[in-house]
């Protein structure tokens, strides 16, 4: 039963029948700069008690800092030419 359920994992013939395969999970910047958002939001909220406070600053620092690094800066707007 188990080498089926690794085949069916691994997208391999069980008994000649064709498994489909999952597509490969995605995560890329935007769904971060969300997550980031998100815990930004349930700390102000009160979501977090105090004893968990340190741990989800860390993950916190950590997000931000990664995506200080890779996410693209944004984009200046240039100021409107005065008439």
């Amino acid at each position: 039963m188990e080498n089926i359920e690794q085949a069916q994992l691994t997208g391999q013939d069980v008994g000649g029948e064709p498994v489909a395969t999952q597509p490969a999970p995605e995560l890329n910047i935007s769904d971060l700069q969300n997550i980031r958002a998100i815990i930004d939001t349930a700390t102000r909220r009160g979501a977090f008690g105090a004893a968990e406070m340190s741990a989800v600053g860390g993950v916190f620092d950590r997000l931000n800092t990664f995506l200080s690094a890779v996410a693209p800066a944004p984009a200046e707007q240039p100021a409107p030419a005065a008439e």
